[in-house]
Order: structure tokens, then C-alpha cells, then sequence
């Protein structure tokens, strides 16, 4: 039996790392993109092993994803790994690199446009691009299924999210898109709308206490969304069960939207 792959971008902490090693708990065998400082390599070492003490094979690549000469030759990488051994069944989109300046400040740093440019090819336009090249590289399984990470902010304006905003705003266009037009080659994609969740990314938004609090309030469940929470959606989302489901946003947020 072909070997099942699922290719995380961004797989070094939070909802990508939680997707990592529940889909090894599974049976997938998994590659992982990260851009990771030395002095962390350390602890994030340990959860890579966690992951193969599961009986998986782990691919990792410590390079920044939104370089096109690295992306291309991890994937050529990638290809003389596994081609003979299976294909990828899933890519999950997970990259959370922006910037979160606001777009007024007393003490005058604020929002560029070169901030917007970061943003937005980081959190959103790198989806496609690793979609292009790992379906030119005929790495894709017959029946792929292809999930990124959204939140309430693309709808909502935040202080200090703007950048973050129009990129996940975008990221959910993209991900219509690939689904309409990648249909006929087996592609499905759909984003995942993540309730909030304490990951180091949310930490670093602006008054992410305040919306912290809020979430808690406005959650029926009175907790926040957990990192498995999604991982689980993500797993759902990989079953045969799932193949008819593409294009859309699915909240995982244990209905903290609904107030």
C-alpha cells in the first residue's frame, strides 16, 4: 500500500505542529516546514521525535517557505524522498509570519507597504505557490485535500491586525479558487476558522488579553479553542468521508462565533 503524506507549512508550533502529531497518530507519515531559530531547535527536536516514536517518517526543512529558490528545491527534495513511496494526501497551511503594527501611532510607527507585501505573501500567497509547484511536481495524491487556517479577523477589524487581516481575507479567496479550479484534478480545499486560541502567534497581537477575554465570554463552552480542537477538524477533514466537502470556511470554534 502507497505511503499517505501530509505536508505542513508551518508545522513547528501551535495549530501546525497539533495537526503534525495528530495525523501521525494516524498512520500519516509527515514533512514539515518551519523557519525556526537555532536556540529553538532544541524543544522543537522533541516534538519532531514524538512524532516518529508513532511508527511515521518525518521530512523536516528549516527554510523560510516563501522563498521561491528554497521552495523549489525542497520540493525537488521532497520528490527524490518519497516518489517511489507514496504521495502527498494532504497540505495544511499554517504559516503565521505578519506584522502587527497599527495603522496610526503616536510615536509613528505604523503600517508600510512593504509590511503589507511580508503579510500577505507569508499568511496567503504562499498557499498557492506551494499548491502550484507540489501539484507541477506531480507529488499530489489522486484525491488531495488541501486546509489553511483563517480567523474571525478577516471579517473583523482589530486594532493593529490590518496586515494580518487582508492577508487571512485573501487566503480564504485563494483557497475558493484553487478548490473551483483544481476540482477536475482531484484537489479539494476548504479553510479551517479557528476559534481563539493561546498559541504563540495570538500572544503576540495587540490586547490579545482583552481578546482572550472576550472569546471566553462569548463562548458557550466557556474555554478557549485548543490546538487538538483543530487538529481533530483537520483529521476529519482528511477521511473519505470528507471528499465532497471543498470551497468553503468551516468554524472549529466550539461556537464562540455564534454571539
Amino acid at each position: 500500500m502507497a505511503k499517505q503524506w501530509v505536508l505542513i507549512l508551518g508545522g513547528s508550533s501551535g495549530l501546525g505542529l497539533a495537526t503534525a502529531k495528530k495525523m501521525a497518530s494516524h498512520g500519516f507519515h509527515v514533512i514539515i516546514i518551519h523557519r525556526d531559530r537555532r536556540s529553538d531547535l532544541k524543544e522543537i527536536n522533541t516534538h519532531f521525535q514524538e512524532i516518529t516514536s508513532r511508527g511515521v517518517e518525518l521530512l523536516n526543512f528549516n527554510i523560510d517557505a516563501t522563498n521561491a529558490e528554497k521552495r523549489n528545491e525542497t520540493i525537488d527534495a521532497i520528490k527524490t524522498t518519497i516518489s517511489t513511496a507514496g504521495k502527498i494526501k494532504m497540505m495544511v497551511h499554517s504559516i503565521a509570519k505578519g506584522s502587527l503594527k497599527p495603522m496610526v501611532s503616536d510615536d509613528g510607527i505604523t503600517l508600510n507597504h512593504q509590511d503589507f507585501e511580508i503579510t500577505l505573501n507569508a499568511m496567503a500567497l504562499s498557499l498557492y505557490d506551494w499548491t502550484k509547484a507540489i501539484f507541477e511536481a506531480a507529488l499530489f495524491n489522486e484525491d488531495t485535500r488541501i486546509v489553511a487556517f483563517t480567523s474571525e479577523g478577516s471579517t473583523k477589524a482589530w486594532e493593529g491586525y490590518a496586515a494580518v487581516s487582508a492577508a487571512k481575507a485573501t487566503l480564504e479567496a485563494l483557497t475558493r479558487s484553487i478548490a473551483l479550479e483544481y476540482a477536475p484534478k482531484g484537489i479539494k480545499a476548504n479553510c479551517i476558522q479557528a476559534g481563539t486560541t493561546e498559541t504563540k502567534a495570538f500572544t503576540m497581537i495587540p490586547n490579545s488579553e482583552t481578546l482572550k477575554k472576550s472569546a471566553l465570554e462569548r463562548n458557550p463552552h466557556n474555554r478557549l479553542t485548543t490546538p487538538e480542537d483543530v487538529a481533530n477538524a483537520v483529521y476529519l477533514l482528511s477521511k473519505g468521508e470528507a471528499k465532497w466537502i471543498t470551497g468553503t470556511i468551516i468554524k472549529v470554534d466550539g461556537g464562540e462565533s455564534l454571539q
